[in-house]
């Protein structure tokens, strides 16, 4: 998250990209309150060791009826207006994941209040795989091709989780 990226770091990044979209930002920090510095609130997970899965719970726990934008913050090549486009196919559906070349990106994501029960469940059970709780509720999946006007997808979809992926 603090890896330097442009004027900024990656998390300050991720945070200006996501406000072009929404005025409601937060950060998912995990099981400890990090980057409290940032101006906007900070969500720690309520289930520990539960890996993304959890963030994303907190997340849509902590905006109880609202649908949840999620970026991680090691895809910095992910454009403002994909983040849009996630948002206006979200319409009649209950969560919104694009897929790559390399398959779902469900870091980079719309989930709406419909999953976070589901979630839960999954959660419980030890199914942890941020795809788990798909089969109960209606995911649309944009390809490749239908995102490719906002970039490259091996490019907009690559993760940067250390200097030297920089």
């Amino acid at each position: 998250a603090l890896l330097p990226w442009g004027e900024t770091d990656l998390l300050g990044h991720a945070i200006a990209r996501l406000r072009t979209v929404t005025a409601d930002v937060r950060i998912l920090c995990g099981p400890a309150p990090r980057y409290v510095d940032r101006g906007v609130p900070v969500v720690t997970d309520v289930v520990p060791d539960a890996g993304p899965l959890a963030g994303v719970v907190a997340g849509l726990a902590a905006a109880p009826g609202r649908p949840g934008l999620f970026l991680a913050v090691d895809l910095p090549h992910v454009p403002a207006p994909l983040l849009a486009r996630l948002v206006e196919l979200s319409e009649g559906w209950d969560a919104v994941v694009p897929v790559s070349p390399r398959g779902p990106e469900p870091l980079c994501a719309l989930y709406g209040p419909a999953c976070l029960a589901p979630m839960r469940r999954r959660m419980a059970a030890g199914e942890l795989r941020m795809t788990a709780f798909w089969p109960d509720v209606r995911v649309r999946r944009p390809a490749a091709d239908e995102l490719a006007r906002h970039g490259e997808p091996d490019v907009v979809f690559r993760n940067l989780n250390a200097p030297g992926d920089i």
